[in-house]
């Protein structure tokens, strides 16, 4: 029998995917959580990972290591048992990086935008050019069915996440990952909780920078300036720069060949090399599609490959999600919460409608769930982020740890938005104003990084009732 690991916290996404990487490596794995329940406890139990509430008794005998997820902090009890005993402990990021990577190539995407659309793009290129690569992706590619696998080829795909790492670590969790190939999407201030500003997040892209070896690769967004001023920091790896079509010195450019992004042209060193039509939409994941085929290509995966692949991915979960379709109304889910991604989705999905002569009109449904959303750091930007929506529901942000006048103003930005705006204060009301005046061919667009208390099946099942 392998070595005893135990997670704290293991019933997260995140910690789930690691305990499933550790099994498969032969760890045997136990996990403890306040939430024990359906479906991540079925998805654990399948594993034959035991999974409790947290209690001291859950580190006897006692573990060969603990990993502590990023939701623990002190005070829990297994935490401060942990500390008092001087037991083995260590971070989910730092497990990965010294248990599951060591003798893989490590190819880690980072960025504010774009991580997990552009790491699934690479797992699924990667795989389909033969090179069972093994992941760790904070979403669900609907190609792999899960957002973890070992993988028994050289390279690992990890989606590097800028979120610090645990109450006792608070370096990045890119920082353990070790890149070998690296992608660096864009950079914008995000995740105010964490960060004061974006300069504390431009250090720590640095420090990731200073992590990968000279013989590596790092590919870069040329249009973002902030990450052109990362790399004048200092860089010690060969970059390959890529771009919108257009670009002087780019030698990867992309260019959409219609409005939505549903078809795309790639160019390497100015000769087309990629066109291909896929089933996602929105000029960002153009640019998403052209760094996956720059890495793969790194990869030594030929274009016919790439295209082949880009053409036959089937997206992400809860990225432009069909949930249902009730009363000739569409409804989708998207996990977009930062103004960059509600705007290019938002006229993303505008444009769809347009190309596909769809009449109907498009609702914007928005929960301000994040600490930075609920913020007003975007207090100015977001109304300007819905020029392509017809109509704009925001759901009153919760004050949670805020002060009252550090709360987003939503109705605020509703009025700055136009009269086909406004804010309704709960789940309840924005499905009585949406199934009171929706109509045949209308598509809702519901934006939310959580559950928005189960808004998308309400809403069918009161659309399906009118």
């Amino acid at each position: 029998m392998g070595k005893h690991l135990h997670i704290l916290g293991v019933c997260g996404t995140a910690m789930a995917a690691i305990a499933a990487l550790a099994k498969s490596t032969g760890w045997q794995v136990s996990g403890s959580d306040a939430g024990v329940y359906p479906p991540m406890s079925d998805y654990l139990a399948g594993l034959g990972i035991a999974i409790a509430p947290f209690d001291v008794a859950n580190l006897e005998p006692v573990p060969d290591l603990c990993v502590i997820g990023n939701a623990m902090s002190r005070g829990n009890i297994e935490v401060e048992a942990i500390l008092d005993r001087g037991l083995a402990y260590c971070s989910g990021p730092h497990f990965v990086g010294d248990h599951i990577l060591p003798n893989r190539h490590a190819v880690v995407v980072a960025g504010t935008h774009g991580k997990t659309t552009t790491s699934s793009l690479l797992a699924h290129v990667l795989d389909t050019a033969g090179h069972a690569p093994g992941f760790l992706i904070g979403g669900v590619p609907e190609d792999f069915g899960g957002g973890a696998r070992l993988g028994d080829g050289d390279p690992f795909v990890l989606e590097g996440d800028e979120y610090d790492t645990a109450f006792f670590d608070k370096r990045s969790k890119f920082l353990h990952y070790h890149a070998r190939t690296l992608i660096l999407n864009n950079l914008e201030y995000d995740h105010v909780d964490i960060f004061p500003d974006l300069e504390a997040i431009k250090t720590q892209f640095h420090h990731l920078l200073r992590t990968v070896p000279a013989n590596g690769s790092i590919i870069v967004n040329a249009d973002d300036a902030n990450i052109s001023d990362v790399l004048s920091r200092g860089c010690w790896t060969p970059v390959i720069p890529f771009a919108r079509y257009g670009h002087a010195d780019a030698p990867w450019q992309w260019q959409a060949l219609a409005d939505d992004g549903s078809s795309f042209r790639l160019y390497h060193h100015g000769d087309a090399v990629i066109e291909t039509q896929w089933a996602m939409i929105g000029l960002h994941n153009v640019a998403n599609a052209c760094a996956a085929a720059a890495a793969a290509s790194v990869l030594h995966v030929e274009a016919d490959v790439i295209e082949q692949a880009l053409h036959a991915f089937s997206g992400i979960r809860r990225r432009m999600t069909l949930v249902g379709e009730a009363g000739g109304v569409k409804v989708f889910d998207d996990f977009a919460h930062h103004p960059t991604a509600i705007a290019g989705m938002v006229s993303a999905v505008k444009a769809s409608m347009r190309r596909r002569g769809e009449s109907g009109r498009l609702w914007v449904v928005v929960e301000p769930r994040s600490n930075t959303m609920r913020t007003r750091i975007h207090q100015q930007r977001l109304p300007c982020c819905f020029d392509a929506a017809d109509r704009v529901l925001f759901a009153a942000p919760l004050q949670r740890n805020l002060q009252p006048e550090d709360v987003l103003d939503a109705a605020a930005v509703c009025d700055a938005i136009g009269p086909h705006a406004e804010m309704i204060a709960d789940v309840s009301g924005i499905i009585s104003r949406i199934a009171a005046t929706a109509r045949d061919g209308d598509h809702v667009l519901v934006l939310s990084n959580g559950g928005f208390d189960g808004i998308h099946k309400k809403l069918l099942q009161a659309l399906s009732a009118g």
